[in-house]
């Protein structure tokens, strides 16, 4: 199960992080959801200059596996 709809649609770095910050809007307000908005940023940061694809859908795959775990916990 995914956190929002339409994770299986996230097919680029940019849609993940706007994926990313939509699934943060669902978390309780405060500490936690500016934790996890800070996280997004600084990952979006630190892969911005990645250009192998495969490795691109990796991280895509998986930063949608974290969230639906974070979601779910």
């Amino acid at each position: 199960m995914s956190p929002l709809p339409g994770a299986e649609r996230v097919r680029s770095s940019l849609q993940l992080y706007r994926y990313l910050l939509r699934c943060c809007r669902r978390l309780p307000q405060g500490p936690v959801q500016q934790h996890y908005r800070h996280s997004i940023r600084q990952s979006f940061k630190v892969h911005a200059d990645e250009d192998d694809p495969e490795r691109i859908q990796q991280i895509i795959k998986r930063a949608i596996e974290d969230a639906d775990w974070v979601m779910n916990k």
